[in-house]
């Protein structure tokens, strides 16, 4: 069989799909560059490429589109009556380029104008104000919306399209999510000054803060599974609340011991209105960790975002 693609009246991909038929933008531009400079050489050094990557792509689209289409001469570059007509076409299929080229460019900054932040609730408390400071002074046109959550939450939100970017404090990333680790933290057992284990002398071990009834956070947080996870198991809550402001609070009025981030109880430590009891033999430490949904890394703002907060690093 004979290779039909060698005879000098076949025109490629004639019978193909639109995307052989028709020349590249980057050949109709050349064209109407031509067209406007009366110069090969000029259109080529206006779009940035040599004169003879110019010819070449010229003497390319006349085989594409089987008919010559500029005349050269010593004195320049000349389109030919069929040229003429191309060009015409050429100008409005640029066009119509130029316009979606600005619509896609609208959609990306109607995009990259906003935020949406879900972050579990230590790290909206007491780490995300800070972040969005930071973001705020690179990116000030930027629209932030934080929802606030346990990490459970948070992978909704990133799952279901609610969220943009999502920071959580538990062991594991949650299913279907992508993360990198942005900081540390350490979780300490807390009692109001007049609990009984505020004046202990020894350290608490680690089977009777299992046994004992804590104020605890809902499941599905964070803090709540570091802690399971820690000591094998929970007693039934003493009290459960949905945030950290409500556990602190009923710590602080003597409901019983809880165990918090470091980062929370900074304040209440020193004025001691609650007192930090040492624990022996369990690590209470954990990852606070930035996700988002697998496979869709974080760009716009959000990457901005994930820089900030890993740059600035670990939380002591």
């Amino acid at each position: 069989m004979s290779n039909t693609d060698d005879h000098p009246g076949h025109r490629p991909g004639a019978a193909g799909s639109l995307a052989h038929r028709v020349p590249d933008l980057g050949a109709l531009e050349l064209l109407l560059a031509v067209a406007r400079l009366g110069s090969l050489g000029g259109a080529a050094r206006e779009l940035g490429i040599t004169q003879p990557a110019a010819s070449s792509r010229i003497r390319s689209m006349e085989r594409q589109l089987g008919v010559a289409l500029v005349d050269r001469s010593p004195r320049g570059s000349r389109l030919t009556d069929a040229g003429a007509l191309v060009t015409d076409w050429a100008r409005r299929i640029v066009e119509a380029a130029e316009a979606f080229d600005a619509g896609a460019q609208a959609l990306r900054d109607r995009r990259d104008s906003r935020l949406r932040v879900a972050a579990s609730m230590t790290i909206a408390e007491y780490l995300l104000p800070g972040w969005l400071l930071a973001l705020r002074a690179g990116r000030p046109d930027t629209a932030v919306s934080l929802l606030a959550g346990n990490s459970a939450a948070v992978a909704e939100r990133l799952l279901s399209g609610e969220a943009d970017l999502g920071f959580v404090e538990g062991l594991t990333v949650p299913s279907g999510l992508d993360s990198a680790v942005v900081a540390h933290d350490r979780l300490i057992v807390v009692t109001a000054p007049a609990h009984p284990w505020a004046r202990r002398r020894r350290p608490l071990a680690g089977e009777e803060l299992a046994t004992t009834p804590l104020i605890l956070r809902e499941k599905g947080s964070g803090t709540r599974q570091v802690l399971d996870a820690a000591l094998g198991g929970l007693a039934r809550p003493l009290i459960e609340v949905s945030s950290t402001t409500a556990v602190k609070a009923a710590a602080v009025g003597g409901a019983g011991p809880a165990v918090l981030s470091e980062l929370a109880v900074g304040e209440e430590l020193a004025m001691r209105r609650l007192v930090r009891i040492p624990v022996d033999g369990i690590a209470l430490t954990r990852d606070l960790r930035a996700v988002w949904p697998m496979g869709h890394r974080p760009t716009g703002p959000a990457r901005d975002l994930l820089s900030l907060t890993r740059g600035q690093g670990a939380v002591r």
